[in-house]
């Protein structure tokens, strides 16, 4: 393995309302690939990102070369020779190769007043004859393939003479003869000594390329392992291992014979492979899967925000033509987005507007609204869902985050929606108010509305959905029924493409 490389102990780092790291831990190696794995929100990014400078921690030490080291900013990180390439690229569509490798260096050469494309053109051809990659660094970034950016994006690297290369989620766009010829350019930086951290949700790729891996686990180190000592199924325990304090649904509550009200049939897009399956009346359906793997691009296509290239939807049996939001909204599809402050609520207006303008023509009469009419559904609304509100005309900004849940939630019930699709209904809001979420949703399916429910939070999706569907990179990979779903196995259909 060589000599060590990187220490990071006791690693403490929080956010207002959040400890996103506690005591955590985690090492490497000259010439070694560590892969560092983690449900969504385990903590993974933000210790990168103290690593690289992003974040400052709160306590804890690092150790880099064997001598201990503050990082103060992404500069003193890609000078100490860390260097990250993101999930998104970071490179400017409109300039070379080259350029997109050099920029922001331009004053290290303090004698010259203009930049050389020729001396740039040498420096960017000599280290990808080192990486034996054939790419003219005159080429626009614009006209490069996502594996060759993702080539530039390592090269960039190792123009700061990297001696350490975080790789996050490498393969998330790449063919599988891309991603071969990623990792053998990785297998040629490790005999060069890099060392690099590599972040992945996909399990057959760890055992092909990883030495170690560690684990983290809601903010906290879980363990570390040999990959010639472990397996599949035993990290994906350590990965979901916690307690599940909400107790697990054991029967769907959804008769065999209930009408089906949705049927979505070979969708296909950009990010969605071929996707079918089918909702019934008062049915909680749960969509899991881990971030990239297309939950959120089939329900935007159900609801016309996304363009389908081919598919076809049937509301209760009647093939319908979605094309836009407002056909879906008319055909009693709601949509409510994880993004509920930019896709859900105009926070500057009231609660009143908010729940009622996706349907105002209910609330005009002779073209003026009728404000009486409007207050009298609103506080209706505020009373069934409990929303926790000064007045209805209080500004919508000024609520919690449970609370602006709520507010979306009754402005498609007052909308009479029969088929509401909830992206990551509880992301961000405290578990009391969670709570209050799940209880208003099974009483939403005790009443006859259809829900689909994406969720990254595996206890969530086993509390509440009748099944589950998987999905992995746009495949819908696995269908449980409730009662055969655990943790352990949408975890290992959400890491692989082979479908069941």
């Amino acid at each position: 393995m060589g000599n060590k490389l990187l220490e990071m102990r006791g690693i403490e780092k929080t956010f207002p309302g959040v400890k996103a790291l506690s005591d955590c831990r985690f090492d490497l190696n000259r010439g070694e690939v560590h892969a560092l794995v983690g449900e969504n929100g385990a903590g993974k990014s933000t210790m990168m990102k103290i690593l690289t400078g992003v974040y400052t921690k709160d306590s804890g030490t690092i150790l880099f070369e064997g001598k201990e080291t503050d990082i103060h900013g992404p500069k003193s990180a890609q000078d100490m020779g860390i260097c990250i390439i993101h999930q998104e690229l970071n490179l400017m569509p409109h300039l070379t190769v080259a350029q997109n490798m050099y920029i922001g260096r331009e004053s290290e050469n303090e004698k010259k007043f203009f930049i050389s494309d020729r001396e740039i053109n040498k420096g960017a051809a000599e280290i990808f004859e080192s990486m034996h990659l054939k790419l003219d660094p005159r080429t626009k970034v614009s006209d490069l393939t996502v594996a060759k950016q993702q080539m530039v994006e390592i090269a960039k690297a190792l123009t700061f003479n990297s001696k350490i290369l975080v790789m996050d989620e490498p393969t998330a766009a790449l063919t599988e003869t891309e991603i071969d010829e990623l990792f053998n350019i990785i297998r040629d930086l490790q005999k060069r000594g890099v060392g690099i951290v590599y972040i992945s949700h996909r399990m057959e790729e760890l055992f092909r390329i990883s030495d170690r891996v560690t684990v983290f686990r809601d903010g906290e180190y879980v363990d570390t392992k040999m990959m010639s000592e472990t397996d599949m199924d035993e990290i994906i325990h350590m990965m979901v291992g916690r307690t599940i304090y909400e107790e697990p649904k054991t029967h769907s509550n959804v008769p065999d014979d209930a009408p089906v009200v949705l049927k979505a049939t070979g969708l296909v897009s950009k990010d969605v492979k071929n996707v079918s399956f089918e909702l019934k009346k008062g049915e909680i359906l749960g969509f899991a899967g881990l971030m990239g793997a297309g939950r959120t691009e089939t329900a935007r296509l159900i609801f016309g925000a996304d363009h389908m290239d081919s598919g076809e939807i049937e509301i209760n049996g009647k093939r319908v033509n979605i094309k836009s939001p407002q056909d879906a909204v008319e055909n009693g599809i709601a949509y409510l987005s994880e993004d509920r402050k930019r896709y859900g609520l105009a926070t500057g207006l009231s609660v009143a507007t908010n729940v009622t303008l996706s349907c105002l023509e209910k609330f005009l009469r002779s073209g003026m609204i009728s404000f009486k009419k409007e207050a009298g559904v609103t506080n209706e609304y505020v009373d069934k869902l409990d929303i926790k509100t000064p007045s209805i005309s209080q500004l919508v900004k000024f609520l919690s985050g449970g609370n602006q849940q709520k507010v979306v939630i009754a402005k498609w019930l007052a909308h009479d929606c029969d088929i509401m699709i909830f992206d990551e209904p509880t992301r961000g809001i405290d578990v009391g108010a969670k709570s209050e979420i799940y209880k208003l949703m099974n009483e939403l399916a005790a009443m006859g509305k259809s829900i689909i429910m994406i969720s990254s939070e595996l206890p969530e999706l086993l509390r509440m959905s009748d099944r589950i569907m998987v999905m992995c990179e746009g495949v819908l990979t696995g269908r449980l029924g409730i009662g055969e779903a655990n943790q352990q196995l949408i975890m290992k259909y959400a890491t692989t493409r082979e479908v069941r």
